[in-house]
């Protein structure tokens, strides 16, 4: 029998080697030189000269003239029973089925559907059965083994049969060749169901899963330069913060099946959940660019609206539990990918809960997502008011102490956005008015977010510029605020009229509380002087010149209010 492992520039392999690196410039580890396999059959049947090709036939070229045809697709295979039916178990039983039932020998055609691997690997068996050498790769080798399957090329029919050598290089190629077993997971797309059923996935993912959790120095190698290149590499990631995510450039390549076998397998091997979290970021990432910026490669077929859907809701369920697996930046992207395809609802609402439980830790740019469409505002306000308001819902029913830090949030979120000039006066009033009142112990921030909205939108109706400055409350203001307010023509008139009104009233009852002082009885001030003289002997002419100056800009303060006041009288019957 020969049957030998040859490694291109890799003669020195082992089980134990993990990773081959060709550049060690890069940081993806999918580098280096893939292992081949030459195999041959422990016995020939019959002697052949040749395969020859001729348009869509297949030709076997012996001194025997062919009495066998196989039909893969729509090319045909003149061969010989003998050579095929003494390593395939499924063809021996049709041609002796057929035997059996008396069908006449001159209908020798048969028609096989949905071979795996098709013509090309159709060929490579047809090779091996004749006894010529066959030339294995990572590439073939999925498609190869299934196809051996298929035929049942098992050793009960012949010792040594293409099953047993498949099965001894796919393991070889998945247990010492990073590289390797990402090109057979790729190969595996056009055979995905022989090879789940065969457990080739789950094979692949879970040796991507151990070599993962392992740390890179652990890694061995019997070749001086790769050992050097990967000490290179570990550096080089140790440096940049990235020792523990090395894996991801090459897991993130993954078609979304492959990828979600292989996360649920590193999941399996306790590999931690924000490293989890941070490569499910990649990936998405990479296949947002993919659908945003129209690749070449990627045909309309494959990014359907449906197959956009269902890969959405995968990666909502694969997601890890834990509390800081992800960021809320990534989970509002996720939130707007759901929104747009439309996916499950109870999944949306779980992903929505999820990201308002986590509000009170954010920052204001944990809550940017770009829109990218032209009549669109810059960042995705819509998914920040269902959030707000789901996390208000929740709020209502159990009280949370930190609902003031979601306060200052989304007025610090109004503040960035207020500028847009698409930005609806309609959504602007949502989100201002998501929180419930007792969110905010002061609204100089709210009115700050205000001011700027109104200043960036002057086209605004009266109707929207109140609408917009609706949610903010008069009496948590500043003085500082007040002050600018009551002078800022942005403001809807009325509301303007009704502020100064009531900074009026306030500044007269400050007044008259003021005045009172002065009516104390002398044993009332006998009484203050001797608490004074207590604390730090304060005269009581000096507390008096105090109030006296506290008045006059009282005083002051009432005339400001009294001019607005007429400005705006005036104002109002120009008008009319």
């Amino acid at each position: 029998m020969k049957y030998s492992f040859a490694t291109c520039g890799n003669d020195k392999a082992s089980m134990g080697r993990s990773l081959d690196k060709e550049n060690p410039t890069r940081c993806s580890v999918s580098g280096g030189k893939p292992n081949r396999c030459i195999i041959f059959p422990a016995n020939v049947s019959m002697v052949a000269e040749a395969l020859e090709r001729r348009n869509k036939d297949w030709i076997v070229r012996a001194k025997v003239a062919s009495d066998l045809i196989v039909q893969i697709a729509d090319s045909c295979f003149h061969l010989h029973k003998l050579a095929m039916v003494s390593k395939s178990e499924y063809l021996n039983r049709i041609v002796f089925k057929r035997r059996s039932n008396g069908e006449k020998e001159n209908n020798p055609m048969i028609f096989i559907s949905n071979f795996p691997g098709g013509i090309e690997i159709f060929e490579l068996v047809v090779k091996f059965c004749y006894g010529w050498k066959v030339d294995v790769t990572a590439t073939n080798i999925a498609a190869l083994y299934s196809a051996a399957n298929f035929l049942e090329m098992s050793d009960d029919l012949d010792q040594g049969n293409l099953i047993t050598k498949t099965e001894a290089f796919l393991s070889f190629s998945i247990l010492s060749s990073w590289k390797d077993t990402f090109q057979i997971l790729k190969s595996c797309e056009s055979i995905q169901s022989w090879a789940k059923e065969l457990h080739i996935l789950k094979r692949c993912s879970e040796a991507i899963a151990l070599k993962a959790s392992i740390n890179k120095k652990g890694f061995t190698f019997h070749d001086g330069d790769a050992q050097g290149a990967l000490a290179n590499n570990v550096e080089d990631w140790e440096k940049e913060g990235r020792a523990d995510s090395w894996w991801f450039e090459d897991v993130s390549s993954l078609r979304i099946d492959h990828f979600i076998e292989v996360i649920n397998s590193i999941k399996r091997k306790g590999i931690t959940s924000e490293l989890v979290g941070s490569c499910i970021a990649k990936w998405t990432s990479k296949w947002l660019s993919q659908i945003t910026s129209g690749l070449n490669n990627v045909t309309p077929k494959q990014l359907t609206h449906q197959l956009r859907r269902v890969t959405t809701e995968s990666l909502i369920r694969i997601l890890p539990e834990e509390e800081n697996a992800v960021s809320c930046n990534f989970l509002l992207h996720l939130l707007k990918l759901g929104l747009m395809m439309k996916i499950n609802a109870e999944l949306l609402k779980k992903l929505e809960r999820r990201i308002a439980f986590m509000l009170e830790h954010c920052r204001v740019s944990d809550l940017l997502v770009r829109n990218y469409g032209e009549n669109d505002t810059v960042y995705h306000v819509g998914i920040v008011v269902r959030v707000v308001e789901c996390y208000v819902s929740f709020v209502l029913r159990n009280p949370a102490p930190r609902i003031f830090v979601v306060g200052r949030l989304v007025d610090g979120y109004l503040t960035l956005i207020a500028r847009d000039k698409n930005l609806a006066a309609k959504r602007f009033q949502l989100l201002a008015e998501a929180l419930p009142k007792s969110a905010r112990v002061c609204d100089d921030n709210l009115y700050r977010a205000m001011d700027i909205y109104l200043k960036a939108h002057p086209d605004l109706t009266e109707e929207e510029r109140t609408s917009v400055s609706r949610a903010m409350e008069f009496h948590k203001l500043s003085q500082e605020a007040r002050q600018h307010m009551m002078k800022n023509e942005r403001l809807p008139l009325k509301m303007r009229a009704r502020y100064i009104l009531l900074e009026q009233v306030n500044i007269t009852k400050v007044m008259t509380a003021g005045g009172s002082n002065f009516c104390r009885t002398k044993g009332q001030a006998i009484i203050r002087v001797s608490k004074g003289l207590e604390k730090g002997r304060m005269s009581s002419h000096k507390e008096i010149k105090v109030m006296k100056k506290e008045v006059e800009t009282m005083k002051m303060q009432l005339n400001q209010l009294q001019m607005c006041k007429t400005q705006l009288q005036n104002q109002v019957k120009s008008w009319r």
